[in-house]
């Protein structure tokens, strides 16, 4: 397992869903840490001893960064219903980084593609579904739907993350042009 640098300044949580929030983080992560999240979720970070949690309605600034909540959809039909909330986030600090959380591509999307115009694009893919339904997550026709509204350059993580990721790495890479799909604990720089 590569190495993590464990120090930040603020933590960022789209949703409280097991693989973006779970008990590991509720250990490793200082109670004092400024935590952004989506306000129906404060409460919940409150109540397990997070001290300075701080819920994104639309906007606020945190160290000359403008941080944006953005819509997301995390699935399909009922099942998205289900899944909700979910959000995305825009970073501006001169630069934007456009962070998608776990949608799909829908007009959510692309409104926020179009508003805020950003330099980079951070996607969740894998293209994740359970036993039935349409997947909750983008796959490579959601990828290629960013790709073709965006000059961003694009970064595609949550790949082969949970076992209900079947997309794998490989495949979107081949099914996809300038688009980028990092291994596990790769950094990239732009």
């Amino acid at each position: 397992m590569p190495s993590i640098d464990m120090s930040y300044d603020a933590v960022v949580v789209t949703h409280r869903h097991f693989d973006h929030f779970d008990e590991a983080a509720k250990e490793i992560l200082n109670a004092d840490i400024p935590l952004f999240c989506q306000p129906d979720e404060k409460d919940d970070f409150l109540s397990e001893g997070f001290t300075d949690v701080r819920p994104v309605d639309n906007e606020l600034s945190f160290n000359d960064i403008a941080i944006h909540r953005t819509p997301g959809q995390h699935g399909h039909g009922q099942l998205a219903e289900e899944m909700a909330p979910v959000s995305g986030f825009i970073f501006d600090a001169g630069e934007t980084l456009y962070l998608g959380g776990d949608t799909i591509w829908y007009e959510g999307v692309e409104q926020t593609i179009a508003q805020f115009e950003p330099d980079v694009a951070v996607l969740n893919g894998g293209e994740a579904r359970f036993n039935q339904g349409a997947p909750i997550t983008m796959g490579v026709e959601d990828v290629n739907a960013v790709r073709d509204a965006t000059d961003a350059h694009i970064v595609v993580v949550h790949m082969e993350a949970i076992n209900h990721c079947l997309l794998s790495r490989d495949e979107l890479r081949s099914e996809t042009e300038n688009v980028c799909v990092p291994e596990d604990g790769e950094q990239i720089t732009f």
